[in-house]
């Protein structure tokens, strides 16, 4: 394919209530209106379930091949590193040496790239669009993108995230500026072209009238929270046409500091087949999640 942007108009998924679903009776009963949810595993049906209708609206998407050195993760709330926390001796499938190996890798990156004094990664995740084609389920062990507008927290979580993984520390961090970031990497040296991710510009949103929390359930006795989105026609995605594995994306997922993009909006999408180069590779990434700390500012 050309190296010039290569805009595309692709399909973009949203989640809305339906309001005909029943609520979990162990979820709050005092909020103001219903709330969507995500159970990750009913454990009545050992399946997963949630009481959203998914509306797809077509959406242009932007290519920032070219600008990628203009971003800012504190203006668009995302950016682009080039040739920065290359994993060289890679094996995706030891667990152990990417918690070791890659995650040094990553925390040099995201301090380098920030500023940061601290940077504690709390989990990470493998998707692979092979699993789809293959007909394989979505699991823990073989997930796929995620084809749905959605922010990875909520103030309220991305502060119990702080307390869970922090230990000790966890007062006092949370008195710093503090952020959570995804750090997104294919894995493959080929270009990712069939299901990437777009990214919404920050100054595009309007968080009161645009961002809505659904409760994210992994049991009874722990249930999290992300952001669901609705759409607007004032929203602008980007994408990173062929990303390759020398590449990776920042996500910003939440920050303290006001005056700042605060987070960013993102989805896997499906490119039109004839908007692919001949002889592509189905997508394969992961995706680190990193809470990030200033401890020399103060919270504001």
């Amino acid at each position: 394919m050309s190296s010039q942007p290569h805009n595309v108009t692709a399909d973009l998924n949203y989640r809305f209530l339906d309001p005909s679903v029943p609520i979990p009776d162990f979820l709050p009963k005092d909020r103001k209106e219903p709330q969507l949810f995500f159970w990750i595993n009913d454990p009545k049906t050992g399946e997963a379930r949630d009481n959203a209708l998914t509306r797809s609206f077509p959406t242009t998407i932007h290519d920032l091949r070219g600008r990628e050195a203009e971003l800012s993760i504190d203006r668009e709330g995302f950016g682009v590193v080039k040739g920065e926390g290359v994993w060289e001796d890679a094996d995706w499938e030891d667990e152990g040496r990417i918690e070791k190996e890659y995650y040094k890798l990553s925390e040099e990156l995201i301090k380098k790239q920030t500023g940061a004094s601290r940077v504690v990664f709390f989990d990470h995740t493998i998707r692979r669009q092979d699993h789809v084609t293959a007909g394989v389920a979505d699991t823990p062990q073989t997930r796929q993108p995620v084809p749905q507008v959605h922010v990875d927290q909520t103030d309220k979580s991305a502060e119990n995230r702080v307390r869970r993984h922090t230990g000790a520390d966890a007062e006092r961090l949370l008195k710093s500026r503090f952020q959570i970031i995804n750090l997104w990497r294919p894995l493959r040296k080929e270009g990712v072209w069939d299901v990437p991710l777009a990214l919404a510009d920050y100054r595009t949103l309007d968080e009161a009238r645009d961002l809505h929390p659904s409760d994210l359930i992994y049991a009874k006795d722990n249930i999290g929270e992300t952001l669901a989105v609705t759409p607007h026609e004032d929203h602008r995605f980007y994408w990173l046409s062929g990303i390759t594995r020398e590449e990776a994306i920042l996500i910003k997922c939440f920050d303290t500091k006001p005056g700042v993009a605060k987070l960013t909006p993102h989805t896997a999408f499906i490119v039109p087949e004839d908007q692919r180069p001949a002889g592509y590779l189905p997508r394969q990434s992961i995706e680190l999640r990193a809470l990030v700390f200033y401890e020399d500012q103060p919270r504001e």
